[in-house]
């Protein structure tokens, strides 16, 4: 009931800007610039946002789909909606590799448009900075892609309209608030996410974020096959992968740690043991080797990636940097040691990276022996789903759902008997209950509903306004 009042109150209180117009920019678009036909999934999600940019209320919705999907021509379009009506668009995202690869690839789409974007990280020149901050304060800039940078004080819109995170997960709950403050009335949120964490899950359980599903994958995906190894199948897998090699196939090995660190097990195997083991197995000029991790400069890692890009290396052993924003449809195995230190959302988007071209796609997750009983349920659930929001219920199971109403994202809710993840019917017949005792008496002045409000008041009166975002 506290969530509805909160979602009815911020839609009361918190007016959003009308994007009334489907005009010039998303239409021609539309029709010349269009790399592919929209699948039915994205042609109702599309639907469902413009029917909230238009209602005159600030949108607040949450969009699911699997990696590969089609997300980013879906958020595209809902800034060229932007774009007819007047307003600008910011995109921000987690990682400086994939903000760059949300340019590139929305420069290519926008070429011949007149639709200006910029992008804005950390690597950023000053004169760059300068030049970027006045088109955007004037207006000549239409959407700005971008990290953390985004946030910045000195980061001023004329007229922001619409705010699109990807990847939310990797984001703090005040870090995303700072975005809310870029204009004088709130703009439309559009969160996209291929697996989400569990608080956000728990607020879509209950109705106060709107939730649209891409379900449906681009035709001709397979999904990605995906099998549990322990190190005494490594010859195996070192055989299979030789062989995916000489079909002209690349592959991803990924690591957690970069060295070896005296707080952890010795059983885990650190990037750079790993890498001269597999120089070994693999070894030049017969087979190339790259590799990146976070310690690398920018520019060493864009190079590494690059030559991944241009089949230059047949093998790239990396740290979590290529968890998002990574695209090579020829690489078709992913290889993820000591697999039980992830967690589902990263074990899912890691699996993510492959399975973007037209061939069987392979995730191979590697371990030693022991492995607590969690562990072994995130492995067997990688196994058996690749549907993201099947795995966030499970993830939901195993960490909890956070603090609905505050600021925690993953951990015990605070509710004495029930599971989010069981007793999902009974929670939607109480959301029900609660939504039809407010739309018959908003402020709760019957006698039968006063035993309710010292209840809401200690919930709301804490940290209500947090709720608002997702």
């Amino acid at each position: 009931m506290a969530l509805l009042i909160s979602k009815v109150s911020r839609l009361e209180k918190t007016k959003g800007m009308r994007f009334e117009t489907v005009g010039e920019a998303f239409n021609s678009f539309y029709a010349n610039n269009l790399p592919f036909d929209l699948t039915g999934a994205q042609k109702r999600v599309l639907k469902e946002i413009r029917r909230d940019m238009g209602s005159g209320q600030q949108m607040n919705r949450l969009l699911q789909g699997d990696v590969g999907s089609g997300k980013t021509i879906v958020s595209l379009l809902c800034m060229l909606i932007a774009v007819d009506n007047g307003y600008q668009s910011a995109l921000m995202a987690p990682t400086e590799i994939l903000a760059k690869q949300h340019f590139e690839t929305l420069s290519i789409l926008l070429t011949g448009t007149g639709i200006r974007c910029a992008l804005l990280t950390g690597s950023t020149s000053k004169a760059e900075r300068k030049t970027l901050h006045q088109a955007l304060e004037y207006g000549e800039l239409h959407i700005l892609i971008g990290t953390h940078a985004l946030l910045e004080d000195k980061v001023r819109f004329q007229n922001l309209g619409l705010v699109i995170i990807d990847e939310q997960h990797r984001f703090g709950v005040a870090q995303r608030a700072k975005l809310w403050s870029k204009n004088e009335r709130p703009p439309h949120i559009l969160i996209m996410t291929a697996t989400p964490i569990p608080r956000t899950l728990a607020m879509s359980f209950y109705g106060d974020l709107d939730v649209s599903q891409i379900d449906e994958l681009p035709p001709g995906r397979k999904d990605i096959k995906t099998v549990h190894r322990t190190d005494a199948h490594r010859l195996s897998v070192f055989q299979f992968m030789e062989d995916e090699v000489k079909k002209g196939r690349q592959i991803y090995v990924v690591y957690p740690l970069i060295e070896e660190s005296e707080l952890l097990e010795a059983e885990y195997k650190d990037l750079m043991d790993g890498y001269e083991s597999l120089s070994r197995r693999f070894p030049p000029p017969e087979y190339q080797i790259g590799i990146v991790h976070g310690r690398m400069k920018s520019d060493d890692k864009d190079y590494e990636m690059r030559r991944f890009a241009k089949k230059e290396t047949q093998i790239l052993v990396a740290t979590t940097v290529i968890e998002v924003g990574v695209n090579v449809p020829n690489a078709s195995v992913m290889v993820i040691e000591s697999a039980e230190r992830f967690g589902l959302s990263q074990l899912h988007q890691l699996r993510g990276r492959v399975g973007r071209g037209a061939e069987q796609s392979y995730c191979i997750l590697m371990t030693g022996h022991k492995l607590s009983k969690d562990a072994r349920l995130r492995l067997e659930t990688m196994v058996r789903r690749h549907d993201g929001f099947e795995i966030a219920e499970v993830d939901l199971q195993i960490r909890g759902a956070g603090d609905i109403m505050g600021t925690r994202q993953s951990g015990e809710i605070e509710l004495k008997m029930a599971s989010l993840v069981n007793d999902g019917p009974i929670l939607s017949r109480a959301r029900e209950a609660a939504l039809s005792i407010i739309q018959d008496d908003p402020k709760l002045q019957k006698d039968s509903n006063r035993i309710l409000i010292p209840e809401l008041r200690k919930q709301i009166s804490s940290h209500l306004h947090w709720a608002r975002i997702s």
